[in-house]
């Protein structure tokens, strides 16, 4: 009982720092300016997204992946490797590459965007991975009864199905068939006061703040030739 106690706790803290990295980043504003000629061409602009309370969002994913189970396995092996080369591009430069857009500039510039191993594509699919979280967290947050496997599909079909292509789809389809049950899921997420009301204002809390970074995010995406990449 001690023991689930501090599981509940440790998924409560969580979610709350996950909250507090997402405040920091609305508070810093993105400042992006879609048609700038010299943005266009893959040259000097003013966007700025700090990697570091990015990566803290998708570590998140990769808590509640692990408080899951095995049966995501193939979703946590993905994020898990596109955090690495992120990780890895940063300690060659940490001060430059403290800022995302410069590592989508720097690739650009090399012409190594769309390699598959390139952090670009690292990035894009950590940001897919937040748009299906984001989906999944609105649909929890309005019903916490919602039907878990209902609504992960429908989360996969409006946000990572476009970019997926046959055998990835398949892939994917398979292990999200294996998601826990709605309760399951809820005392994953559920507060350390197991309030399902507290639980909910979290989630508000978290789509609220998290969606407009995303629209950012896609914008930064689209002024590099990334936001309609499929996989490869």
């Amino acid at each position: 009982m001690k023991r689930r106690r501090e599981s509940e706790k440790q998924s409560s803290s969580e979610l709350r720092s996950v909250i507090e990295e997402l405040s920091l980043l609305s508070v810093m504003k993105l400042k992006h300016h879609n048609h700038d000629p010299v943005a266009a061409n893959h040259q000097e602009n003013n966007a700025h997204l700090p990697l570091k309370p990015f990566l803290a969002l998708c570590n998140f994913l990769l808590h509640l992946l692990d408080k899951i189970g095995p049966t995501m396995i193939v979703l946590r092996q993905d994020i898990s490797r596109n955090i690495q080369r992120l990780e890895k591009m940063q300690e060659s430069d940490p001060k430059l590459y403290s800022n995302v857009v410069e590592i989508l500039k720097k690739e650009a510039n090399e012409g190594t965007s769309r390699k598959v191993t390139s952090s670009s594509k690292a990035f894009l699919w950590l940001t897919r991975s937040l748009d299906f979280t984001v989906n999944l967290m609105e649909l929890m947050e309005k019903d916490t009864e919602v039907d878990m496997l209902h609504a992960v599909e429908e989360a996969y079909e409006s946000t990572l199905k476009p970019w997926h292509r046959w055998i990835s789809s398949t892939a994917y389809r398979v292990a999200l068939k294996l998601v826990p049950d709605n309760k399951t899921m809820i005392d994953i997420l559920l507060s350390e006061a197991k309030d399902e009301e507290t639980l909910k204002d979290d989630l508000k809390t978290f789509t609220k703040l998290l969606i407009p970074l995303l629209d950012d995010i896609h914008s930064i995406l689209d002024t590099y030739d990334l936001d309609m990449l499929k996989a490869s």
